[in-house]
């Protein structure tokens, strides 16, 4: 009879690479003052550190991290261009707040408006675009909400391109850190605006508003967003030693807080913790012994490189075990999960991660099976 049972138990194992989305506590405590926040380890996807998370809040100019994605996704589609020319409505030449100062009837390139939303934060550049791409800021609006949900983004909604103060437009701490994963990898090639210090346009210069670009501390991204209902927000990025983190933190009282509690942690979460390697794809992990097979046993592997990040005292209190049902009857196919792996440590969210069969196994031919059904009559042999 097949049973599922613990394989092998391993206090550590080094230098051996899954996306494990876990959350990490530490032993270092840590708070802030800002009303929602969140870190996550975007090389894992485990959360470090969070507060009100998944709160809806208003997220002010943060909110133009959407509107950029779906530029960025309209240029990788082929549909827009970076030379491409978009006019400036009197609609958008009167919007209030940061502009780029946009002219009227001004027909502006799309890498021009784009760096005008990144690095100025206009609000006049991001209604050029969403007119642009949708006719109308209503309508593109409606299509950002759309798409975020497709992205998992499950309470945020959009009711305007720029973050102006809308009741109904709100997104989460936790949504804004997933949309800037998801920019981040899936549109690399553009990410780069957001390391800009400066643009020039119309003649006036302007710095990016992010103050952690300033700071030597390896941050490339992404965006601030200030109202008075929302008070100061950060979406930022930093990546050191391939490891990336990406924080979002709202409701601080002024733009110093803003800078100086967003550095802090950020700098937290690479101090206190790690990203620790321990399978790599396809690497076997366990064999598992096959009835009726051409083989007596298939290789179990992962299906992609397997690293968590921990606290660097958790480290070596950490379990991994194999769990799995065997004898595995053939025939065997490529990729059929056959097991887990169990990972467990004080203070670290119990993990599993799914275990695959790293080659096709064939079921023994008639003979064959007479004789490994006789041996088995013979030995005895069952688990």
């Amino acid at each position: 009879m097949s049973v599922a049972h613990p394989r092998k138990s391993i206090a550590w194992i080094a230098g051996i690479m899954i996306s494990c989305i876990a959350s990490a506590t530490s032993a270092a405590s840590l708070d802030t003052i800002a009303k929602q926040a969140v870190l996550i380890d975007m090389s894992t996807g485990t959360t470090l550190f969070e507060k009100n998370a998944h709160q809806r809040m208003a997220t002010s100019s943060m909110s133009k991290i959407m509107t950029m994605y779906m530029v960025f996704e309209r240029i990788k589609a082929g549909r827009l261009s970076l030379d491409d020319t978009m006019p400036v409505s009197e609609r958008a030449w009167r919007m209030q707040g940061s502009k780029m100062f946009t002219e009227l009837n001004a027909q502006i390139k799309v890498e021009d408006l784009i760096k005008g939303v990144i690095i100025q934060s206009g609000n006049d550049a991001s209604v050029v675009l969403a007119e642009g791409l949708s006719g109308s800021e209503e309508r593109f609006a409606e299509e950002m909400t759309k798409r975020a949900r497709e992205l998992g983004m499950a309470d945020s909604n959009f009711k305007n391109a720029t973050g102006w103060p809308d009741d109904n437009h709100y997104s989460t701490c936790y949504d804004l850190a997933l949309l800037a994963e998801h920019l981040i990898k899936e549109y690399p090639e553009f990410y780069h605006y957001y390391s800009q210090t400066e643009f020039t346009y119309h003649g006036i210069k302007q710095g990016n508003r992010n103050p952690l670009l300033y700071r030597n501390m390896n941050v490339d991204g992404m965006k601030t967003g200030h109202t008075e209902t929302a008070g100061y927000g950060l979406t930022a990025s930093a990546e050191r030693n391939g490891r990336r983190l990406i924080l979002v933190v709202n409701g601080l009282p002024s733009m110093q807080a803003r800078a100086d509690e967003s550095a802090r942690i950020i700098e937290w979460g690479f101090r206190e913790f790690e990203s620790y390697a321990l399978f790599k794809k396809g690497e076997p992990v366990e064999q598992a012994a096959v009835w009726m097979g051409a083989a007596g046993t298939v290789p179990l592997v992962v299906e992609d490189d397997l690293r968590v990040t921990m606290n660097r005292d958790e480290r070596k209190n950490l379990k991994v075990s194999v769990v799995l049902e065997e004898p595995v009857p053939a025939p065997v196919a490529k990729g059929t999960r056959l097991g887990k792996i169990v990972m467990e440590a004080p203070g670290f969210s119990k993990r599993e991660v799914p275990l695959v069969a790293g080659q096709d196994v064939e079921r023994l031919g008639f003979i064959g099976r007479i004789g490994a059904a006789a041996m088995h009559l013979v030995s005895g042999s069952g688990s």
